[in-house]
């Protein structure tokens, strides 16, 4: 468990490096595109890109809340799901209540985020509250809480804001090579921007999904053994399981970068898929819950 732990704190720590140089790059050769000079460019760039891997580090709880439009939950309107985080919390050894949020939307689903434990929050939908029995979301949430334990939200909430930002940074690029060209068809910069936003729009989302895949599928797993060491019940997290696989809405308030933080897939695989897929966020329930019946 230390060793996981450690390998997550330096996976996060290379990813940032890795972010920097990559959005540095970027605005360096943008600046570059506009012809400023060189020194300057170095400096601009630099700037924007430690600047923004600090506020993405210490932000990325409150742009994945905002993107997934969760509000916080309330003793008086989700007794039920407060009660159970109670309830868990000295069997999970947390250092700190995560604190506790809901996205109004029919499918049942949940997520883990924050930089550290301290830090942490646990999002759920009003579908798994109202779809899943006590036992159930009891195995849901020690799920999520195994997350924070194992360090795993610090990765995968700083691969979801980074992700999301080089596909945005991708998108200025191009509508920067177009805007350009009909302004000026003669600028030299536009033959770069073409190029380098050309680049870009091949590569984010290549980049993304491999950072994303960095955020290794057998984090699941392990978060899946941990939540039955914390609740002493397989069967909550199997039946759970498998009524999150059996419903048919897709999450309205998820995307591509925000789907690696569910516990299930939001967006519906084929059915009868036996394996996971090279670029698939999360392994099959049915390897999932073979796993879980091992355990037993």
């Amino acid at each position: 468990m230390f060793e996981d732990i450690k390998r997550n704190k330096m996976k996060s720590g290379f990813i940032i490096g890795s972010f920097i140089l990559v959005i540095t790059l970027i605005i360096y050769f943008l600046a570059m595109a506009f012809d400023i000079d060189a020194p300057i460019a170095i400096i601009i760039a630099m700037t924007f890109s430690i600047l923004s891997s600090w506020a993405s580090y210490y932000n990325s709880d409150k742009i994945i809340l905002s993107v997934t439009k969760a509000r916080p939950a309330t003793e008086e309107e989700d007794t039920k799901i407060v009660h159970i985080l109670d309830a868990l919390m000295i069997s999970a050894d947390l250092p700190v209540r995560p604190r506790l949020y809901v996205v109004d939307d029919p499918q049942p689903n949940a997520f883990a985020t924050g930089r550290n434990p301290e830090h942490a929050v646990i999002c759920v939908t009003t579908g798994l509250l109202e779809k899943l029995e006590y036992y159930e979301l009891e195995g849901v949430i020690a799920h999520e809480m195994s997350h924070i334990r194992n360090y795993d939200i610090m990765l995968s909430a700083i691969i979801t804001v980074m992700v999301g930002f080089l596909v945005m940074i991708s998108d200025l690029f191009s509508r920067s090579f177009f805007w350009g060209r009909s302004k000026d068809d003669d600028n030299n910069g536009n033959a770069i921007l073409m190029v380098i936003g050309l680049i870009l729009l091949i590569v984010s989302p290549i980049l993304g999904k491999i950072m994303q895949m960095s955020f290794s599928r057998r984090r699941e797993f392990l978060a899946d053994a941990t939540a039955v060491e914390i609740t002493r019940n397989p069967q909550g997290l199997i039946s759970a399981l498998q009524k999150l696989d059996a419903d048919s809405n897709e999450l309205k308030a998820a995307n591509n970068a925000t789907a690696n933080l569910f516990i299930v897939n939001p967006f519906k695989p084929k059915k009868g898929k036996k394996k996971a897929g090279l670029f698939d966020t999360h392994p099959t329930i049915e390897a999932r819950i073979e796993a879980l019946q091992n355990i037993e």
